[in-house]
């Protein structure tokens, strides 16, 4: 049987879970609110960063991204950051939506699948 691992587990999540060189992450949102979608972005894409390193793994490696904004408004800031974040002609497959968040001050979460 395969292992399956999971990093920080609590009660109701895993920051994120890896099977068969797959890393599937929660959906991460930036740890200082107060920031506008600009940094928060700019910390969501960091902590992505961490999560991938940790798997052994980067942005280079990446299948697929859900992303949730709070406004559609936000999208072409948002998109101006991801698309420098994202190394050249290797963007995964992509979904991006307005979204009603669990708290009101979060702007954007980013869920990503990714392989080693």
């Amino acid at each position: 049987m395969s292992r399956i691992l999971r990093t920080d587990s609590n009660a109701y999540l895993s920051r994120a879970v890896e099977y068969h060189g797959f890393i599937f992450t929660q959906g991460v949102v930036a740890r200082d609110l107060s920031q506008d979608i600009e940094g928060q972005t700019r910390d969501v894409l960091i902590q992505l960063d961490e999560l991938l390193e940790e798997h052994g793994t980067d942005n280079t490696r990446l299948l697929q991204a859900q992303i949730w904004l709070k406004s559609i408004h936000d999208r072409d800031k948002f998109n101006a950051l991801w698309a420098k974040w994202l190394p050249e002609n290797l963007a995964p497959a992509r979904a991006c939506i307005q979204a009603t968040m669990a708290d009101p001050q979060i702007l954007v979460e980013i869920m990503v699948i990714s392989t080693k």
